[in-house]
This record gives structure tokens, sequence and C-alpha cells, in this order.
């Protein structure tokens, strides 16, 4: 699976825990923070890991959801899990 392809799944995720905030999600990048430029708080954050584990069937050890600044840091997580 390809980065894109997984920021691709993880906007799906994302628009499906926010759809109030679509336009945000469709247009983010690798780059935008998730708390500052998405407005995820912590139990989104939590919500969100939930639903990564589910969707890419990976599980996050050793890191909370607060190591995750950007939405790239989410990408290369995971992308390094699927490697």
């Amino acid at each position: 699976m390809t980065k894109e392809e997984i920021l691709k799944g993880l906007k799906e995720i994302l628009i499906y825990e926010d759809e109030r905030n679509r336009e945000a999600i469709e247009n983010c990048s690798m780059e935008t923070e998730l708390v500052a430029d998405l407005g995820l708080a912590s139990v989104s954050l939590l919500y969100l890991v939930i639903s990564i584990e589910e969707q890419f069937r990976i599980r996050f050890d050793s890191v909370g959801v607060n190591d995750f600044r950007t939405v790239g840091n989410v990408v290369d997580y995971i992308y390094d899990r699927l490697s």
C-alpha cells in the first residue's frame, strides 16, 4: 500500500468521524496539523486511532495519540506498520 493510498483511507476515516469538517479534510496534506488545522480533540484522536486499527488492521504499539502532530506522522506510522 502506498502512502497516497493510506492518505486517502485516512481522509475517509476523518470525514466519517467529522462530516462537518469535510472540506478541510479533503484538502489536507501530509503537513496538515491534526489539532491546529483540523481541530481534533483528544477524544477525537482516540476514536481516530481505533478506526485506523480496524480499517488498516494494525495496532498502535508504544505510541499515544498525542505522539502524532500531523497527518503525515499518522500516514508514516501506518506505512511503517504495514511494511
